[in-house]
């Protein structure tokens, strides 16, 4: 995805330029310059308004300057790394509630056998209060509902905690 973009969808500006993440300077260049070369007024396919597209020069602009580049990449990464690919989204009343002396646990089975877990903790650290039976409280009185992304105890799947207040 080209950062920094309102579009969610887009090519890195790896692929802008059709070069692996890892290519070297001299293969980003030659990309660069082969997309200037076949984009050039002087071609008979090109018009005259024809130049660089943007997002080749700006791929060109940023890949071109190691410091630029490491940037760039750090960006990518850490975008790529908040992607998060929810399995299914829940409510309470699916979860097992576990009330011990002193907190509740909401527990629900993932397939890989172990469970997405929250304690009434954390949720009233977020301003949601659970009773031991499973009754939901928001405390923000204009909101009448909130989510919560759960990771499994143990593989990488996660589910989102819809919570719909009373």
């Amino acid at each position: 995805m080209v950062l920094g973009s309102n579009i969610s969808v887009q090519k890195t500006l790896y692929e802008v330029l059709s070069v692996s993440e890892d290519a070297t300077y001299d293969e980003i260049r030659a990309a660069y310059r082969s997309a200037a070369l076949n984009t050039h007024p002087d071609k008979a396919q090109a018009t005259l308004e024809s130049s660089v597209p943007s997002s080749e020069q700006k791929a060109w602009e940023i890949l071109r300057h190691p410091a630029s580049r490491a940037d760039y990449d750090k960006k990518l990464q850490s975008s790529r790394q908040n992607i998060e690919i929810i399995a299914s989204e829940i409510e309470v009343g699916d979860m097992i509630i576990e009330s011990t002396a002193d907190t509740v646990e909401l527990l629900y089975p993932c397939r890989c056998g172990d469970y997405f877990f929250i304690t009434s903790c954390e949720l009233s650290e977020m301003g949601i209060f659970v009773s031991g039976d499973g009754e939901v409280e928001l405390q923000a009185s204009d909101s009448a509902s909130a989510s919560v992304v759960l990771g499994c105890g143990s593989c990488s799947r996660k589910i989102r905690l819809v919570i719909n207040g009373t």
